[in-house]
């Protein structure tokens, strides 16, 4: 594996980890638990392994620079395979512990992401749908231009922690939050059942504002 692709799966890995940890350990999952301790993760990962990488750690973000002529077409099947694999070690590791733990069965849903019933305030598809769309659409915006020559330099992985743990707590009740096609992947393969049924969503929604966060960051260009 290469350095790069290591850097992916080891960025996703610690990304999953802080929803598993945050959600279903330290019992936060509604309130600033996850938000706080994502941001923070992706932020310390992105100081750590961006420079071999660039960071995505989402398949939402590789998909998005790539749209913004950003990223290389050829790496971005690659990054995307590191970035699941990550993701589902992330969720085997925290299915073992949940297993060694009190009753020995895993919490309901897992934290996995869902609408209707499995939304925690019952948003149903298509508000779940348009929420990811819009949420992650902004996200890869921001990485697009904090990440430019012209952008925020050093700060920028500060400004795009700060901005996924904004994006958690403005929605994690209508569908828990997903804006990562990893994530969702991850979390839905142990749980299983209805996750699996649903995760499409979590996928195509994120890529969908992938393609338009990074539509816009390449049509407003370098600034002058």
């Amino acid at each position: 594996m290469s350095r790069s692709l290591f850097a992916e799966a080891l960025g996703t890995f610690m990304l999953v980890s802080a929803v598993l940890g945050a959600a279903l350990i330290s019992g936060n999952a509604a309130g600033l638990g996850v938000a706080l301790c994502i941001g923070i993760t992706v932020m310390a990962m992105a100081y750590a392994v961006g420079p071999i990488s660039g960071g995505h750690f989402n398949p939402a973000v590789s998909v998005g620079l790539w749209q913004a002529g950003r990223f290389d077409g050829g790496k971005v099947l690659g990054y995307i395979v590191a970035q699941i694999v990550g993701g589902i070690l992330a969720a085997l590791f925290f299915a073992f512990l949940l297993k060694n733990a009190g009753t020995g069965e895993l919490p309901a849903g897992f934290a996995a992401n869902g609408y209707g019933e499995h939304s925690g305030g019952k948003f149903n598809l298509l508000a779940a749908g348009a929420m990811e769309i819009m949420q992650t659409a902004v996200f890869i915006f921001v990485i697009a231009r904090v990440t430019r020559k012209d952008g925020a330099g050093v700060m920028a992985p500060v400004a795009i922690g700060l901005t996924l743990g904004a994006m958690h707590i403005m929605s994690i009740p209508v569908a828990n939050t997903s804006l990562n096609p990893a994530r969702s992947i991850a979390t839905a393969v142990i749980e299983g059942g209805w996750a699996l049924q649903q995760l499409w969503l979590f996928i195509l929604a994120p890529l969908v504002g992938g393609l338009i966060g990074g539509a816009a960051d390449k049509a407003l260009g370098d600034n002058k």
